[in-house]
């Protein structure tokens, strides 16, 4: 009685065994379409990426001048000859003068843009895409804009042509190293090219702030401005702002393109106002050609990212909850 009570019918059975294959050729099929979609990039992603930085690190122990197949093993020599290059540390300290500049001056004009545009209420769409349509901008044309037409050495670039206006003399911008006017340049191309992106993130988290804040706050006799700004919006902002400023410091340390392209000339590279990536491409494509050289100030120059990004996020607490403390 119990087996018959058990046994399932044979219409069941097969209903059953039809059922688990067609699950099974189911998954079997999500699971090709996910690879037909996803196969493509990720061997893209290793090709290109993966391999080549793996390969950067194993070069970094090797002697390898003018060739990226080495054979005499160095060790840890050129990390110290990169660590005792005054050429390479001084590449750093110029990457430290250039975050000092363009950091708090991106910070603050993107969320005055966002304020700004937050506020409209009327055509806002427009004036977002207005503001961010530079981020879309090659930098490398942006720079040659800057250096040819704008900041122009000659008599006839834009700036000069404004302080001819004034009766001042022109300024070479970017050969003239006292006062340092080529930080102008560099600065004001980056703020151009980035502000508009980080305007939309800071847009993003104005727009997630509960209104019902600042109808407490004016309750509570917080006048419009300052007040309401300091003790309501930036605390509300301070996962926005702690990401900002962890890409702000991540994109300084990779700048390559505006410096490049805007100091170097047929003569090559001036002795100044060399980034770490500027330095690294000379050290590793140029006459020398020390690939084992350059992929350990490569790997130097990780490092450092990696450490300056977590300990950015240690101190502001990144990911931390209220429970946390």
């Amino acid at each position: 009685m119990s087996r018959t009570a058990v046994t399932r019918p044979p219409l069941v059975r097969r209903a059953v065994l039809r059922e688990g294959g067609t699950r099974r050729s189911a998954n079997r099929r999500r699971t090709l379409w996910f690879w037909v979609f996803v196969g493509p990039f990720a061997a893209g992603l290793a090709l290109f990426t993966y391999v080549p930085l793996l390969w950067s690190v194993a070069l970094s122990f090797f002697d390898a001048h003018n060739t990226v197949t080495p054979t005499r093993f160095t060790g840890l020599d050129n990390y110290t000859a990169m660590l005792s290059d005054d050429a390479f540390l001084d590449s750093l300290r110029t990457f430290l003068l250039f975050t000092a500049f363009i950091v708090p001056a991106t910070y603050l004009l993107s969320l005055a843009l966002a304020l700004m545009v937050n506020r409209v209420r009327r055509a806002q769409a427009f004036f977002r895409s207005v503001f961010f349509l530079p981020a879309a901008c090659s930098y490398v044309v942006a720079a040659l804009i800057w250096k040819m037409s704008i900041f122009n050495g000659v008599r006839f670039g834009l700036a000069n042509t404004v302080l001819d206006l004034f009766g001042a003399d022109p300024v070479a911008w970017l050969s003239t190293t006292d006062p340092p006017w080529y930080w102008l340049v560099i600065v004001t191309v980056r703020l151009w090219l980035q502000a508009g992106f980080y305007m939309v993130l800071f847009l993003a988290g104005l727009q997630r702030i509960n209104p019902v804040l600042y109808e407490a706050a004016a309750v509570d006799g917080a006048r419009p401005g300052w007040q309401v700004l300091r003790h309501i919006t930036l605390p509300q902002l301070r996962a926005t702002s702690v990401a900002v400023v962890l890409l702000l410091v991540i994109n300084a340390f990779q700048a390559f393109d505006e410096f490049y392209n805007l100091l170097s000339d047929a003569r090559g590279y001036p002795p100044y106002a060399r980034p770490p990536l500027v330095y690294l491409y000379y050290t590793a494509l140029g006459q020398g050609q020390n690939l084992g050289l350059g992929s350990a100030g490569a790997v130097i120059l990780a490092l450092i990212i990696a450490i300056v990004t977590v300990g950015q996020a240690r101190w502001f607490g990144l990911g931390r909850t209220d429970a946390d403390g």
